[in-house]
């Protein structure tokens, strides 16, 4: 009881952590951010894959048909330590953070039935640039700051069911919601006062996601796995404030007079994005599987993005390659046996294209690549498990006067089982 009581807790007090910077990329300047990669540990080890892998003793946030499986009341909490190094054609940045990626539960409903809620990051901003402009002899004439951070966050619940024998469905309600800043300070050689513009919006949405899982036998040592998730379509509002002002630069920014002090109002329409994936494996044993993503580009609309001239947005797309491996899952001899091993890749085509150049017709999408490798640790003799994982990649590139992000990213997750709401048994 007091075990339970504690995670109960820990689950509530940890909510406060969301408020926390957890980007430190200057993409995250566009939209509402960039958006976070809702999977769990286990699966971000194998390269985001498993939409169509369903595990008693796991959670899996990237299809609600997978709740299904669940046999055991399941709380699942991770932290993420995320290292950049971005650089241009001229300079070299590095930065780092380190937040909790999200907090969630399952409970299972009966043998053919679970459901899962929690809470985890939709979309981050957080970045720090400057950028200068020189004279002919070098010296600074005009320099300019630009800071953001926020994002949104998302709570959900998800349920699922096994409608026939192999074959199940799931739906997932979805709350969105957040606050973004972003802000330009601009100061020129001479001139007293500096001026700032500033916006803060307030961003909302509720979304639907579906999902189907199918898993049959094709020999005594092989499973097929067929799955697909399918996030519906909807539009995220954003309503808040535009400034303008002067101010003073010192030790603190004194603002001064206001120049403008209007309403802003958007809204973010998100087409419906689709995951398909196939795999084969052996429960408890071993698991190898691919997932295809694909969505029509984003649109925004209102004064609140209107003023993204340098970007587009095109189609979505990404292809996530993994599995895992179990020695010996119940094996007695060797702790090693038991432990489970990931590893997997992903290309992805992020949908935003930027122009540097300003000119309006020279667009250069922005795609993504990783390696991802991670272990799966028994916790003590019970089912429980710590996860670790890591991947590394490249974003971006430096051509055309962009900025190329090679990151590291360190994942801890903590898995715990236990059986909550047994029947009473009277002897």
């Amino acid at each position: 009881m007091v075990k339970r009581i504690i995670v109960v807790l820990t689950l509530f007090i940890s909510i406060a952590s969301f408020a926390q910077k957890n980007n430190t990329s200057a993409y995250s300047f566009f939209g509402i951010g960039d958006k976070n990669n809702g999977n769990t540990v286990e699966q971000l080890g194998m390269g985001g894959a498993g939409v169509s892998l369903n595990d008693v003793y796991h959670l899996n946030l990237s299809n609600p048909a997978a709740n299904s499986a669940l046999r055991f009341t399941t709380y699942s909490l991770a932290i993420e330590n995320k290292n950049t190094w971005a650089k241009d054609t001229e300079n070299k940045q590095s930065a780092a953070t380190t937040y909790l990626s999200y907090l969630a539960f399952g409970i299972p409903l009966g043998e053919k039935g679970g459901f899962t809620f929690g809470l985890l990051p939709n979309t981050s901003v957080g970045y720090s640039l400057v950028a200068n402009t020189y004279d002919t002899e070098g010296n600074v004439v005009e320099g300019s700051m630009y800071e953001g951070n926020g994002g949104t966050n998302k709570v959900f619940l998800g349920l699922g069911y096994e409608v026939l024998k192999g074959l199940s469905l799931g739906f997932q309600g979805n709350y969105i919601f957040g606050k973004i800043e972003n802000s330009t300070v601009n100061q020129v050689k001479n001139v007293s006062l500096a001026s700032k513009y500033e916006t803060i919006s307030n961003v909302n949405s509720f979304a639907l996601n579906a999902g189907f899982l199918y898993k049959t036998a094709i020999s005594k040592k092989m499973d097929l796995h067929l799955g697909g998730n399918f996030d519906l379509e909807n539009d995220l509002n954003a309503n808040g404030k535009e400034y303008l002002y002067s101010l003073s630069l010192g030790s603190t920014q004194i603002s001064r007079d206001t120049i403008l002090n209007v309403e802003s109002k958007g809204t973010l329409s998100s087409p419906i994005k689709t995951t398909l994936g196939v795999g084969l494996g052996k429960e408890n044993k071993w698991y190898a599987g691919i997932d295809y993503s694909f969505q029509n580009a984003l649109n925004l609309q209102g004064n609140t993005f209107s003023k993204y001239s340098k970007i587009s947005y095109a189609n979505y797309s990404r292809v996530s390659i993994g599995g895992f491996y179990t020695p010996k899952f119940n094996s007695i001899a060797s702790y090693w046996e038991r432990a489970t091993y990931r590893a997997g890749v992903k290309i992805e085509k992020t949908g935003l294209a930027l122009d540097a150049s300003g000119n309006g017709n020279d667009f250069t999408p922005l795609n993504d690549f990783g390696i991802s490798f991670g272990v799966g640790l028994p916790v003590g003799k019970q089912l429980s498990n710590l996860n670790v994982g890591f991947d590394f990649g490249k974003r971006g590139n430096t051509s055309k006067g962009l900025v190329q992000e090679n990151y590291f990213n360190l994942r801890l997750g903590l898995s715990l089982n236990d059986k909550w709401f047994n029947k009473l048994e009277i002897f």
